[in-house]
């Protein structure tokens, strides 16, 4: 069935977060940005999930310091790891990657100058980041570390929604 033409058809916005395996940071962001859009009323208007750009952890949960950390502050966790593929790109919007190494891959993976558009790193949407725009891999560190990324993503999310909104074709 035809819609009107005075009601076109709209599709979600759709952003992923790409770190490097998919257990740390890439789902951390995820969960949190999940909240962020439940907490804006965009559920079914923005879609989010994620991806690594290595599969040595493909159909593995978050690493458990990733859990236990977003449990800590409230967020929901659940999660199996994938790797990005570059066929997805005309299916995301935005692709988010997490540190500047991450920004280079998918850029280089991209099909064309349009793909290679949708990669931006989370921390420029930060306007408190500093010079370094990169979210550490916590992987190797304790639970501190774990901590210091929350912290990075959570300072990102707001400038993030903004954007968002602003590039959508329906914006509330």
């Amino acid at each position: 069935m035809a819609l009107p033409v005075d009601e076109p058809a709209t599709r979600p916005y759709r952003v992923t977060f790409v770190c490097t395996g998919n257990i740390c940071r890439s789902p951390m962001a995820e969960w949190v940005f999940r909240k962020v859009v439940e907490d804006e009323g965009l559920d079914g208007l923005v879609e989010v999930d994620s991806s690594g750009t290595e599969g040595w952890h493909r159909g593995k949960p978050a690493d458990h310091r990733t859990d236990a950390v977003l449990r800590a502050a409230g967020y929901e966790t659940g999660h199996a790891a994938r790797r990005f593929d570059a066929t997805w790109f005309p299916s995301y919007d935005l692709v988010v990657a997490l540190d500047s190494d991450h920004l280079r891959e998918l850029r280089r993976r991209a099909p064309d100058d349009a793909g290679r558009a949708k990669v931006r790193l989370l921390r420029e949407f930060d306007p408190d980041a500093d010079d370094d725009l990169d979210v550490p891999d916590p992987y190797y560190d304790g639970p501190e570390a774990f901590e210091e990324v929350l912290t990075l993503i959570e300072s990102a999310a707001p400038g993030l929604i903004t954007h968002i909104r602003s590039h959508m074709t329906t914006a509330p």
